[in-house]
């Protein structure tokens, strides 16, 4: 994520090894950032197969606290992967911000809201992002300097526009 993928990439999975044996509740978690991390080098196939690792993973334990991440992920690499995978992308955004609305996990709920929003901003449906953005982006009271709320706004304004 800092430039150097290739070493990231073989740091999680060097990682994930030793980890599995001790924490397999934790395996979901390290396995988002593995595809991330994947995603972001643009190799979205071993990003989705790591995603598939996550999800049978968080079946098998129940741990299902990243779930919607996973969800989230999934559809941000189908976009990247597949063209024309716009509805299958959409699919697992609703999939994620329905999980993360069931969680009550403000956090992951508003990363899930501006990936579907900015799906919808490129379809065209500015409106129906820009309300599904406000919506999430209205609960927050605090944290303002973070990342994600800094992107949300900035994508707030850009559907205002």
């Amino acid at each position: 994520m800092q430039g150097h993928e290739e070493e990231g990439i073989a740091h999680i999975r060097q990682g994930l090894g030793a980890f599995q044996a001790t924490a397999a509740n934790a395996q979901p978690y390290y396995l988002a950032l593995l595809a991330e991390a994947y995603g972001t080098s643009g190799e979205s196939t071993a990003g989705l197969g790591v995603l598939a690792e996550a999800l049978v993973a968080v079946d098998q334990t129940g741990a299902r606290v990243w779930e919607a991440e996973l969800h989230r992920l999934k559809g941000e690499l189908l976009l990247q992967h597949v063209t024309g995978g716009s509805d299958e992308a959409e699919a697992c955004f609703q999939q994620a911000l329905d999980m993360a609305r069931c969680q009550q996990a403000k956090s992951r709920e508003l990363r899930a809201a501006m990936s579907l929003s900015r799906l919808w901003q490129q379809q065209g449906k500015l409106q129906e992002a820009h309300d599904l953005l406000a919506e999430v982006y209205g609960w927050f009271t605090e944290g303002f300097d973070t990342a994600d709320l800094q992107e949300a706004k900035a994508l707030l304004k850009e559907l205002a526009g």
